[in-house]
Order: structure tokens, then sequence, then C-alpha cells
């Protein structure tokens, strides 16, 4: 009968500290062997709602789109740049939105296929053929080369002109539309006159330099304007990247020489320039909704030319 009751104290003993263990332990604690204990923070199941804090973390680390994060921060001012001429204006006004040494005369260099391109669009037939002639061979030093007696036809040398601008290119379309250079240059200077650029004067359609050939960043931007109302080169200076066929089936592919397309999404052209009298040049378009804008970029630095022209374009458009 005593070992009975002693039992039965046992017992109850072992029930209380049971009951007092139960509270006290945590349900990780005692889950059945081999069953993972939850992690904490699976995946955000078990952790506590983010905070409002926490979520305006979260925004400001989210990439703005890239057209956004492209556009120029600005106080007011006008970005500054190292080139030696700038241009910048309206392309549907006219009207001009930022100016800097605008009237100096400098080599315009590939900038001025723009009118090379623009007198062969408006000359027409862009289907019709063109034989290269050995004469069309004689440029340095960026050549396509085509060769002579190849055929071609217009719209295709066309576009490779005014995407990877070759000289070869621009002498064989100047010959093939005027009989020869000289006469294609008096068209040149001609159409110019007719578009108000009259402090230019242009003795060949590549922009190689020459004495007496000379431009200056206002004319340019006019006749900028010219060719960006033409929807031929419009549709050709936005390209990123052009397959051209040779006359012997052979495919080379061209990538635009301008590297503002690739830098901003709103960059629609136009046309890149180099030589060592000339300095880096650049006539770069763009567009956003209701509002289209040209800087013309004249003598800076190869590194320079890209930035300045971004900076220049984003800040127009968005000014």
């Amino acid at each position: 009968m005593k070992l009975g009751r002693r039992w039965t104290s046992c017992f109850c003993v072992i029930l209380l500290a049971g009951t007092v263990l139960g509270q006290t332990l945590q349900p990780e604690a005692i889950r059945p062997t081999g069953v993972p204990t939850p992690s904490p923070n699976p995946e955000g199941t078990l952790a506590p709602k983010p905070t409002r804090a926490r979520s305006k973390a979260a925004a400001r680390t989210t990439p703005a789109p890239r057209a956004s994060a492209a556009a120029p921060r600005t106080s007011g001012g006008v970005p500054i740049t190292g080139a030696k001429s700038v241009m910048m204006v309206d392309a549907r006004t006219g009207q001009t939105l930022y100016e800097k040494n605008a009237d100096e005369m400098r080599p315009a260099a590939s900038t001025q296929k723009l009118l090379t391109a623009l007198i062969v669009t408006e000359h027409g037939n862009l289907d019709a053929p063109v034989i290269v002639e050995s004469i069309d061979t004689m440029a340095e030093p960026v050549k396509l080369n085509i060769r002579p007696g190849d055929t071609y036809q217009r719209i295709d040398l066309l576009r490779a002109l005014l995407v990877k601008s070759p000289n070869d290119v621009a002498r064989c379309l100047a010959r093939d539309c005027a009989g020869s250079v000289e006469t294609f240059a008096a068209l040149m200077n001609q159409r110019a006159a007719e578009l108000g650029a009259t402090h230019s004067h242009f003795i060949n359609p590549n922009g190689l330099p020459v004495p007496g050939q000379y431009s200056c960043a206002r004319d340019l931007s006019l006749i900028a304007r010219a060719a960006y109302g033409n929807s031929v080169i419009r549709s050709i200076v936005c390209l990123p990247q052009l397959a051209f066929r040779y006359a012997n089936g052979r495919t080379r592919e061209l990538e635009n020489t301008n590297k503002v397309l690739k830098q901003l999404p709103y960059c629609n052209g136009m046309k890149t320039g180099y030589t060592e009298a000339a300095g880096h040049c650049l006539i770069c378009s763009g567009s956003r909704p209701g509002r289209d804008v040209i800087v013309v970029v004249l003598g800076d630095s190869k590194a320079g030319i890209w930035r300045d022209a971004s900076a220049l374009l984003s800040w127009g458009l968005w000014m």
C-alpha cells in the first residue's frame, strides 16, 4: 500500500515537470527527428512583413528605366564640353538652343557626307545600278574596297556611306551622280547655299583634308536639319549595323561609327567624322515625344566626343 502511494507521487511529479517544460520549450525544439527545423526566413516565409523603411530602401536600389537614367541632371547650366565648336538646334523649328563658336571656320571631316547623302538622295532613282570606276577607289584611309567593274545599287552604297563612312563609296556616289567629283562639289556648294549654309566651301564629297575646304557648326546644323527631314536618310543613320553584300557575293557586317546610338536609347543618328586637322567631330540627333534635337560637335578629343555629344543631346531634349 505504501509502495502504491510512492508510485502515485512520483507519477504526479513527472507529470508536473513535463507540463512546466512544455510551456518553456519552443516548437522547433521538439520537432520529430529527421524533420528539418524551418529557417527563420526561408524566402521570407517566417520573417515579419517588411517595414516601410525597408520598402523605401529596396525601391532606391531598383534601376530606373534607361532613358530616365541617361537624362542629364542639370541645375540650369549647359554641360561643359571640350569641343572647339558646338551648335544645338531644334530639328523641328530650327531654333537655336545653344551655340559655342558656331561660326568659327573649321574642317568638317566626314560629317559633310550628310550633304553628299542629301544630294544623292534628292537626285533620286536609288534603285539604279552603279558601276564602280578606278577613279572612285582613289581615297584613303577608310575604304570599303569596292573594285572597278563591280555593280551595286545606289541605295546599297548610300547605306554603307552613312553607316561606315567609307571614302571610296563617297567618291563613287559623287561621280555617278554628277559625272565627276569636281562637278559634284559644285552641287554641294549650291545646295549648301540654298540651305543658308553660306560660310562653307566644299571641294570633295568625303571630307578628306584639302586646302580651301571648310565649314562651321552653324552651317552643318542647317545641312543636318535638311538631312534629318529626309525619310531615306533618317531610315539609315539610325541603323546600329548593316550587312553589306559585295558584288562577288561576300557579305560584311558594318558597324555604325556613331557610338552614341548604343549609349542613348533616344539617339537616332547621324554622322561621325575625324581627321587630324578637324579633330573628332559628330553630328548627333535625338528624339522624344514632342521634341527633336540636333547637336553638332566639332574639334573634340577621342574620348570627349562621345561624352560631350551625349551630355548635350540629353540636356537639349530635356531642357
